[in-house]
């Protein structure tokens, strides 16, 4: 469930608020044990999810980087070698 969450810090370009609130929408549904809460649980589920993403995206803009941003295209080459190199993936 939560592979889905990925380092958004020191990156060019900078996480999106899409990115941001996926992140934040994972860690929830980790959390509360369930991808999709009952009806009861909803507008708990969507508030946490909310005020997650709003604290995430702050601490992203508070966090300073001691070293240049990492290019998310040469990151996610990288990250698709190395699984298709350790067998979870075949090669394309």
């Amino acid at each position: 469930m939560c592979r889905n969450i990925h380092t958004l810090h020191n990156f060019e370009p900078a996480a999106t608020s899409d990115e941001v609130h996926a992140a934040a929408l994972q860690y929830v549904r980790k959390i509360a044990g369930t991808t999709k809460p009952s009806k009861a649980n909803q507008a708990a589920f969507d508030h946490a999810v909310h005020e997650i993403a709003h604290l995430t995206q702050h601490l992203l803009d508070d966090l300073v980087a001691t070293v240049p941003a990492k290019n998310r295209e040469e990151e996610a080459e990288k990250a698709r070698a190395r699984a298709i190199k350790s067998g979870r993936y075949a090669a394309a």
